[in-house]
């Protein structure tokens, strides 16, 4: 098809155009009670409805399926909402599946109000992503935990278990409470 083919079809048209409301908790007040819990009272809370997810995992389609000491698991199903203009998910849903997850997963050994913030962030890529994957699974493991410093590991699988991103990351460790040993 060549550029001049398109202007015939109608690529605004009300039968191509799609919608979606995501409607998410105000993160002020969620974040006060959270920093009274242990990290991995939080992420247990967000697992299991008793605390609502961040407006952000909402706002994608995140949610939190396994949590464990220093291990958490996020699932998304994933929607064109979240594709490029060749068909794909965009590469940032799974830098943002990965991030969250690894950072979940140094929360899960942190006393309350002690959290931690990315650094840095590589991501490999190995297979594309789309709507037709399956339900996506991040995995974040912990690797070192530090006073100041944590360092991390992810995987992105499609739902056929298939190594699709793998990532490392380095996190800032910030705020009070007991340091890690």
């Amino acid at each position: 098809m060549t550029f001049a083919d398109t202007v015939t079809i109608d690529l605004l048209s009300p039968a191509s155009r799609r919608e979606r409301v995501v409607d998410w908790q105000a993160p002020g007040p969620i974040a006060k009670i959270a920093a009274a819990m242990s990290g991995m009272e939080a992420m247990c809370g967000i697992r299991d409805g008793v605390l609502p997810p961040p407006p952000f995992a909402k706002l994608i389609g995140l949610r939190m399926a396994v949590v464990e000491p220093s291990r958490i698991v996020m699932e998304l199903d994933p929607e064109e909402s979240l594709e490029n203009t060749i068909g794909l998910l965009h590469g940032a849903t799974a830098a943002a599946l990965l991030d969250t997850a690894m950072g979940c997963a140094i929360s899960t050994m942190l006393p309350a109000g002690r959290t931690s913030v990315t650094l840095d962030l590589k991501l490999t890529y190995l297979r594309p992503l789309s709507v037709r994957s399956g339900t996506i699974r991040a995995e974040g493991k912990v690797i070192k935990l530090g006073r100041q410093t944590s360092y991390t590991e992810g995987f992105v699988r499609d739902g056929a278990g298939k190594l699709a991103v793998h990532a490392t990351a380095t996190f800032s460790m910030i705020g009070g409470g007991a340091n890690p040993k």
